[in-house]
């Protein structure tokens, strides 16, 4: 297990005063938990090390995207003769959420190649491979997500540079395996989407953020409540950190101004109808935000599914033919959707976004509140958008406060 944060900073680890957003967070009074692309990220830094140096660092500790440093302890190691490759394995924590890979052993086997060949990632027992098109990765590809896969090559360049790599770069094979994933898999959207054998290596910040229905509402309320009493008559209503990004580099919306919506859209819009600010923009994912427009409150993987035949429907409206509007309706996901009309020049995104927002309108009936929709990809860029309509007071060119 990784050890406890510390006391005091949030379930973000910055380290500041809670506040705002990080207040909302505390407040569900959840032990945040690790992604299983932190896991792979720590078994294989102890692997490559015990490699270069004949000892697994135990235990292990890494840097995520947002600074906090945890320490994982190692659940298994081997090293093979002649140190041809070590092995190391992590237990995965997710903290109070109910995660179906809680508990599960990820190990990390790192293999020396020739110089220039950089870092090559292997799906080994229980990671899944990608067969469909859609999804964040070429098909072929381990299911290793883009920003777990960047950890790695950056805690491995740093193993190389400190113990003796290839000059300041890591040259390995890094087999990333789950013991039973492939079993576990069966519980998660994995075989639907086309990713076969075993499960997906996840997550951009490195932390399981804890699910609980009751408590995440509650911290929303929370949240609209802070930035009330500060005075914010703009907030943002976020999927994740990628959007919350967005929304910042958008909008310029101090921390206390944005609430981690995660997939309860309705308790921020029933919540924000009947305590009402001027200005509301919900930024998220195409896959989530269709979900919105197509009326659904729950965003969750399990309780609504992005519906493609919707999403045919508004492609129809943007202009395009039957053959199009088919392909559409069979995508294998919403990307893969939002793909073949951004070929076609059909500006799915933005009708996405524009119904989101009229959807978001009705829920508020009328309250005093004006509402804008920002779409994003998984990497952050911006699919589609729809400007403010609603009775709120939109400020053009004024600082946003």
């Amino acid at each position: 297990m990784a050890e406890a944060q510390p006391q005091g900073t949030g379930p973000q680890g910055t380290g500041k005063a809670a506040g705002g957003r990080s207040a909302q967070l505390a407040h569900t009074g959840l032990r945040p938990g690790w992604t299983t692309g932190a896991c792979a990220t720590a078994a294989s830094t102890a692997a490559y090390t015990a490699l270069l140096t004949g000892e697994f660092p135990d235990p292990v500790t890494i840097t995520l995207p947002k600074g906090q440093t945890p320490s994982f302890a190692l659940a298994v190691e081997e090293l093979a003769p002649g140190r041809t490759s070590a092995m190391a394995g992590v237990v995965k924590d997710a903290g109070d959420d109910p995660d179906v890979t809680h508990g599960a052993l990820v190990r990390a086997t790192v293999r020396m190649l020739p110089a220039g060949s950089g870092v090559v990632f292997k799906a080994g027992p229980g990671v899944g491979t990608v067969t469909r098109p859609g999804l964040p990765l070429e098909v072929g590809e381990p299911a290793i997500n883009p920003v777990p896969r960047q950890l790695m090559r950056e805690h491995l360049a740093e193993v190389a540079a400190r113990h003796g790599g290839t000059g300041a770069t890591a040259d390995v094979e890094v087999e990333i395996s789950v013991d039973h994933g492939e079993e576990i898999a069966r519980s998660t959207w994995n075989p639907r989407l086309g990713i076969l054998g075993g499960l997906s290596i996840l997550g951009t910040t490195g932390i399981v953020v804890p699910y609980s229905c009751s408590a995440w509402i509650d911290s929303i309320r929370r949240g609209v409540d802070v930035a009330r009493a500060a005075g914010r008559r703009h907030v943002a209503g976020c999927t994740g950190s990628t959007s919350e990004k967005v929304a910042v580099a958008l909008h310029h919306l101090p921390e206390d101004a944005l609430l981690d919506m995660g997939d309860f859209a309705g308790a921020v819009l029933k919540y924000i109808r009947r305590h009402p600010v001027e200005r509301l923009t919900i930024c998220g994912g195409f896959a989530k935000l269709s979900k919105l427009a197509a009326g659904h409150l729950d965003l969750h993987s399990a309780r609504s599914q992005v519906d493609k035949g919707f999403l045919a429907e508004l492609a129809r409206r943007g202009g395009a033919d039957e053959a199009l509007a088919g392909a559409v309706a069979e995508a294998n996901t919403g990307l893969a959707a939002l793909q073949l009309c951004t070929a076609a020049g059909v500006p799915l995104g933005d009708l996405v976004a524009a119904t989101a927002r009229d959807e978001s309108l009705a829920v508020l009936r009328g309250a005093p509140v004006a509402v804008d929709v920002i779409c994003i990809d998984r990497a952050g860029m911006v699919v589609g958008r729809a400007e403010p309509q609603g009775p709120g007071e939109v400020r053009q060119g004024s600082p946003q406060r």
